[in-house]
């Protein structure tokens, strides 16, 4: 992908996290100073939808990112550093390392980052907060989305358990297809070694979450967690 043509995606992929709103070549043009005509970028974007990085949803006359997408945002990261704020609020609550600490730990990190946070102390054993937040995201507004999720947390407990063992020490990110609770989901983790235990913590939330900040919150968690 050419420089310009990526300038575009990332523009269009950081306004959806945003907005939750799919994004025109208009908002484009008048937001963000991109250095190109309105026609410029609605070419580029005729393009990456040929190429299966956008889509139309419905009738609606933005687009929003796909899940081919959002890999290729993930893959230009780089390093995710914490910001001062969040840092904070993370060392006040992860002053000790146990499972009523962990607890306080996961709903400022569903506070955080408006996911769901799930913290299995080991298997067969599993805290989960920020539900809430799930339903208050734009595309888990349709009625039969809402049964989905639901369905999906009456087997969190199921989900995080299948995958216990099945996952490394260290962070993973998984997108659509290949996320566990569902293809409409991102989900971010990290599984820990404490002493004699294994733990996983993780956010769950729509496949448009802010990778760059809410990885950064993850790893920190974690870094915190092994020292």
């Amino acid at each position: 992908m050419d420089e310009r043509k990526g300038l575009i995606l990332n523009t269009i992929i950081m306004e959806h996290i945003k907005t939750g709103a799919p994004v025109g070549s208009g908002v484009l043009v008048e937001k963000y100073e991109l250095n190109v005509s309105a026609a410029t970028v609605r070419n580029e974007m005729m393009a990456l939808e040929e190429e299966g990085y956008i889509i139309q949803p419905h009738t609606s006359a933005g687009r929003v990112p796909t899940e081919k997408a959002y890999h290729l945002f993930l893959e230009s990261l780089g390093n995710k550093k914490i910001n001062k704020n969040d840092e904070s609020d993370l060392t006040k609550v992860l002053d000790s390392k146990d499972e009523a600490n962990f607890r306080e730990t996961a709903k400022k990190l569903a506070d955080l980052t408006g996911t769901a946070v799930f913290w299995a102390f080991h298997r067969y054993n599993v805290y989960y907060t920020g539900i809430s937040n799930l339903f208050q995201q734009p595309e888990f507004a349709e009625i039969s989305v809402i049964y989905d999720i639901s369905g999906v947390i009456d087997r969190i407990d199921e989900i995080v358990d299948g995958m216990f063992d099945q996952i490394d020490v260290g962070t993973h990110t998984l997108i659509g297809r290949e996320n566990p609770f569902g293809n409409m989901f991102g989900t971010i983790m990290a599984k820990y070694q404490l002493k004699d235990k294994t733990g996983i913590v993780g956010l769950v939330g729509p496949m448009r979450m802010d990778y760059s900040r809410n990885l950064a919150l993850v790893e920190f968690v974690n870094n915190v967690i092994n020292k």
